[in-house]
């Protein structure tokens, strides 16, 4: 099971995403969970579930690069999800980038 990890400012926004990329996995019978939290609780959250994939709303792109070096140390990929996606609520799109960048590592 891969562990698909959300971040933005509060986890509100971002948890109508996870249950998307959830239900949408869950009807393709992917091996993944998707959950969704507040950027404040990113280090807690990685340290007692290290997630396979983290991925960053577009209300904090500002601190990408900063969590992309970290977690890339970590050998944990880091993507941002696009505004557009993350507007529309494309579940689709986003589970392809978080696959993608799970095959591709770090």
């Amino acid at each position: 099971m891969k562990k698909i990890y959300l971040f933005c400012s509060a986890g509100m926004s971002t948890s109508l995403l996870s249950d998307n990329m959830q239900k949408l996995a869950n009807e393709h019978n992917l091996q993944v969970e998707v959950k969704a939290f507040s950027i404040a609780s990113i280090d807690d959250i990685y340290e007692k579930e290290h997630p396979d994939c983290i991925l960053l709303g577009p209300q904090v792109r500002f601190i990408y690069e900063e969590i992309k070096e970290k977690y890339n140390k970590l050998n944990t990929p880091v993507g941002l999800i696009d505004g557009n996606d993350y507007g529309t609520i494309n579940g689709a799109n986003i589970l392809k980038l978080a696959s993608k960048l799970i095959k591709q590592g770090v």
